[in-house]
């Protein structure tokens, strides 16, 4: 699947996008964020607070616990403030 990383969690991972495939027992955002976290120091250093990332699935915003089969590309964000 397509993940895609925007502002500072892009930045802490050093890409903007990758192609991944995540075991099965990987089956939520959470379990994605934390498996991420595992593959390296970069990964660990943007998912450190991941209670503030925000995700969505093929565009729409989800929760942690949304289940990830069948998504074609998860994407992670910071919160963003308007003004």
């Amino acid at each position: 699947m397509k993940t895609l990383y925007f502002a500072w969690v892009r930045e802490r991972v050093g890409k903007p996008e990758e192609e991944i495939d995540p075991p099965a027992s990987v089956r939520t955002v959470g379990d994605l964020v934390r498996w991420l976290s595992a593959r390296g120091e970069e990964y660990a250093y943007a998912f450190e607070n991941a209670k503030v990332i925000r995700a969505a699935i093929d565009h729409t915003h989800v929760k942690s616990d949304a289940m990830i089969a069948g998504a074609r590309e998860i994407a992670f964000s910071p919160p963003m403030t308007g003004g």
